[in-house]
């Protein structure tokens, strides 16, 4: 079996109301079905956040960064996560944080690009 990508998923208890909030820093995206808003990223995969309040609070997704300092400042302005402040480590740089719902979500910006693949 060979995999050539992957689509992370988050339950949300109101897919209107997580729409607005991961837009923020996502920008727009696009619905493939009523349930679900869907974001692609340049470098491949995607995330998909649907409606599913029996699971919403207890999914997590990591997101590939160029400049975490950079997302740091955009987390902040958009009062997305106000204290939104990058955990320092010699391979890669992190910022945790949780949507309205609990989920959880990491951005991410490796020191060795062979760590991103």
């Amino acid at each position: 079996m060979t995999i050539t990508n992957a689509l992370a998923s988050i339950a949300v208890r109101d897919l209107e109301s997580a729409t607005q909030w991961y837009e923020k820093f996502l920008g727009a995206g696009n619905q493939p079905m009523p349930e679900v808003m869907e974001w692609q990223f340049v470098g491949g995969g995607g995330l998909q956040v649907y409606q599913g309040p029996e699971r919403a609070g207890s999914c997590s997704a990591t997101l590939i960064v160029k400049d975490i300092d950079e997302i740091a400042q955009e987390l902040q302005s958009s009062g997305v996560a106000p204290d939104a402040s990058p955990a320092r480590d010699p391979r890669v740089d992190t910022i945790m944080i949780k949507d309205p719902d609990g989920n959880s979500i990491a951005f991410s910006q490796p020191k060795d690009d062979s760590l991103a693949r």
